[in-house]
């Protein structure tokens, strides 16, 4: 485990590659959740079902029983 001083001049040094515009290794919490899409994968599956499902039955309805 690295101690204290260690870990001070590893921070300090990360930082100073960050401010000289050298990209961070690990992105904020903040970008990742900036990134992440506003609806959940299960609830874009569910409507994606049902606007794809409501076109693929009405195509066999028409032509089927139109």
């Amino acid at each position: 485990m690295p101690t204290e001083f260690e870990m001070r001049r590893r921070n300090e040094k990360f930082a100073k590659d960050v401010r000289e515009g050298k990209k961070a290794t690990h992105s904020s919490r903040a970008d990742k959740l900036a990134q992440r899409s506003p609806i959940s994968a299960w609830a874009l599956g569910v409507v994606m079902f049902v606007v794809f499902g409501g076109v693929i039955f009405e195509l066999v309805r028409i032509m089927f029983l139109g």
